[in-house]
Protein backbone atom coordinates (compact mmCIF):
# COMPACT_ATOMS: atom_id res chain seq x y z
CA UNK A 1 0.00 0.00 0.00
CA UNK A 2 1.71 3.37 -1.09
CA UNK A 3 2.14 5.97 1.61
CA UNK A 4 0.00 9.30 1.50
CA UNK A 5 2.20 12.45 2.02
CA UNK A 6 1.10 13.74 5.40
CA UNK A 7 1.81 17.58 5.86
CA UNK A 8 1.44 19.88 8.50
CA UNK A 9 2.60 23.16 9.95
CA UNK A 10 2.83 25.29 13.08
CA UNK A 11 4.22 28.24 14.90
CA UNK A 12 6.54 27.78 18.00
CA UNK A 13 5.92 30.99 19.40
CA UNK A 14 8.68 30.62 22.38
CA UNK A 15 11.21 27.60 23.83
CA UNK A 16 7.78 26.17 25.53
CA UNK A 17 6.22 25.41 22.32
CA UNK A 18 9.49 23.39 20.99
CA UNK A 19 9.77 22.05 24.24
CA UNK A 20 5.49 20.96 23.78
CA UNK A 21 6.36 19.52 20.39
CA UNK A 22 9.14 17.31 21.58
CA UNK A 23 7.16 15.67 24.21
CA UNK A 24 4.64 15.00 21.94
CA UNK A 25 6.82 13.47 19.10
CA UNK A 26 8.98 10.95 22.09
CA UNK A 27 5.33 9.89 23.41
CA UNK A 28 4.81 8.36 19.66
CA UNK A 29 6.09 4.74 19.63
CA UNK A 30 6.88 5.28 16.21
CA UNK A 31 9.69 7.74 17.56
CA UNK A 32 11.74 4.31 18.55
CA UNK A 33 12.66 3.24 14.61
CA UNK A 34 12.59 6.76 12.51
CA UNK A 35 14.97 8.95 10.81
CA UNK A 36 14.36 12.56 11.53
CA UNK A 37 15.95 15.42 9.16
CA UNK A 38 15.96 18.48 11.17
CA UNK A 39 16.48 21.93 8.44
CA UNK A 40 16.53 25.55 9.37
CA UNK A 41 19.63 28.41 9.21
CA UNK A 42 21.78 28.58 12.10
CA UNK A 43 19.99 30.00 15.33
CA UNK A 44 16.88 28.21 14.15
CA UNK A 45 16.09 26.19 16.87
CA UNK A 46 17.12 22.55 15.64
CA UNK A 47 19.33 21.43 18.47
CA UNK A 48 17.09 22.92 21.01
CA UNK A 49 14.30 20.38 19.71
CA UNK A 50 17.19 17.65 19.44
CA UNK A 51 17.70 18.37 23.02
CA UNK A 52 13.85 18.56 24.56
CA UNK A 53 13.40 15.44 22.56
CA UNK A 54 16.15 13.69 24.08
CA UNK A 55 15.48 14.81 27.58
CA UNK A 56 11.61 13.91 26.83
CA UNK A 57 12.67 10.33 25.68
CA UNK A 58 14.81 10.26 28.93
CA UNK A 59 18.40 10.72 28.06
CA UNK A 60 20.40 12.02 30.84
CA UNK A 61 23.17 13.85 30.94
CA UNK A 62 24.58 16.80 28.77
CA UNK A 63 23.09 17.04 25.31
CA UNK A 64 25.37 18.97 23.12
CA UNK A 65 25.57 19.47 19.95
CA UNK A 66 27.65 17.36 17.31
CA UNK A 67 28.67 20.14 15.46
CA UNK A 68 32.68 18.98 15.32
CA UNK A 69 32.14 15.17 16.17
CA UNK A 70 29.42 14.68 13.60
CA UNK A 71 27.22 12.19 15.40
CA UNK A 72 26.43 11.87 19.14
CA UNK A 73 25.48 8.61 20.23
CA UNK A 74 22.66 8.50 23.25
CA UNK A 75 20.90 5.85 24.69
CA UNK A 76 17.17 5.90 26.58
CA UNK A 77 16.52 2.46 27.98
CA UNK A 78 16.78 0.17 25.58
CA UNK A 79 16.78 2.58 22.89
CA UNK A 80 19.58 3.97 20.65
CA UNK A 81 19.75 7.65 19.40
CA UNK A 82 22.29 9.32 16.83
CA UNK A 83 22.22 12.81 16.55
CA UNK A 84 23.90 13.77 13.40
CA UNK A 85 25.64 17.47 12.55
CA UNK A 86 26.43 17.35 9.21
CA UNK A 87 27.37 21.29 8.90
CA UNK A 88 30.93 20.86 8.88
CA UNK A 89 30.74 17.39 6.85
CA UNK A 90 32.60 17.51 3.14
CA UNK A 91 34.08 14.27 2.89
CA UNK A 92 31.84 11.76 1.56
CA UNK A 93 34.74 8.88 2.38
CA UNK A 94 34.44 9.84 5.76
CA UNK A 95 30.54 8.45 5.06
CA UNK A 96 32.13 4.86 4.78
CA UNK A 97 34.84 5.16 7.23
CA UNK A 98 32.86 6.06 10.09
CA UNK A 99 30.34 3.43 9.63
CA UNK A 100 27.22 5.56 9.29
CA UNK A 101 26.01 3.52 6.42
CA UNK A 102 25.44 0.62 9.48
CA UNK A 103 23.92 2.93 11.62
CA UNK A 104 21.16 4.30 9.64
CA UNK A 105 20.78 0.19 8.35
CA UNK A 106 20.33 -0.30 12.39
CA UNK A 107 17.24 0.13 14.35
CA UNK A 108 17.00 3.20 16.80
CA UNK A 109 16.08 6.99 16.13
CA UNK A 110 18.53 8.52 13.87
CA UNK A 111 18.29 12.37 14.11
CA UNK A 112 20.21 14.72 11.25
CA UNK A 113 21.14 18.86 11.33
CA UNK A 114 22.23 19.75 8.02
CA UNK A 115 21.10 17.14 5.49
CA UNK A 116 21.84 18.72 2.57
CA UNK A 117 25.72 18.46 3.75
CA UNK A 118 24.94 14.73 3.21
CA UNK A 119 23.05 14.85 0.21
CA UNK A 120 23.09 11.67 -1.95
CA UNK A 121 24.42 9.39 0.92
CA UNK A 122 21.84 9.97 3.14
CA UNK A 123 18.49 7.99 3.21
CA UNK A 124 14.54 8.87 3.19
CA UNK A 125 13.56 10.56 6.18
CA UNK A 126 10.75 9.45 7.63
CA UNK A 127 10.01 12.97 9.06
CA UNK A 128 11.40 16.49 8.14
CA UNK A 129 11.32 19.40 10.22
CA UNK A 130 11.89 22.38 8.57
CA UNK A 131 12.19 25.70 11.07
CA UNK A 132 12.11 28.70 10.06
CA UNK A 133 12.73 31.85 12.34
CA UNK A 134 10.04 34.32 12.05
CA UNK A 135 10.85 36.76 14.65
CA UNK A 136 13.45 36.60 17.77
CA UNK A 137 11.60 34.01 19.57
CA UNK A 138 8.86 32.71 17.36
CA UNK A 139 9.42 30.00 14.56
CA UNK A 140 7.30 28.94 11.51
CA UNK A 141 8.03 25.00 11.59
CA UNK A 142 6.73 22.20 8.81
CA UNK A 143 6.72 18.86 9.12
CA UNK A 144 6.22 16.80 5.79
CA UNK A 145 6.55 12.63 6.21
CA UNK A 146 7.44 10.13 3.52
CA UNK A 147 6.57 6.99 5.55
CA UNK A 148 3.61 5.68 7.60
CA UNK A 149 5.92 6.29 10.78
CA UNK A 150 6.46 9.43 9.85
CA UNK A 151 2.84 10.15 9.25
CA UNK A 152 3.01 8.53 12.96
CA UNK A 153 4.43 11.11 14.54
CA UNK A 154 2.99 14.18 12.81
CA UNK A 155 -0.31 12.74 13.75
CA UNK A 156 1.08 12.48 17.63
CA UNK A 157 1.51 16.57 17.58
CA UNK A 158 -1.08 18.11 19.42
CA UNK A 159 -1.46 20.84 16.57
CA UNK A 160 -1.28 18.63 13.49
CA UNK A 161 -3.91 18.78 10.54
Amino acid sequence: MAHQAHTAQCIWYSEDDTQACAKALAHCPAIRNVYIELEGNLGAGKTTLVRHLLRALGVQGRVKSPTYAVVEPHEAGDLAIWHFDFYRFNDPQEWEDAGFRDIFASPGLKLVEWPSQAAGMLPTPDLRIAIELTTQDSREVHFSAATDAGSALIKALPYAL
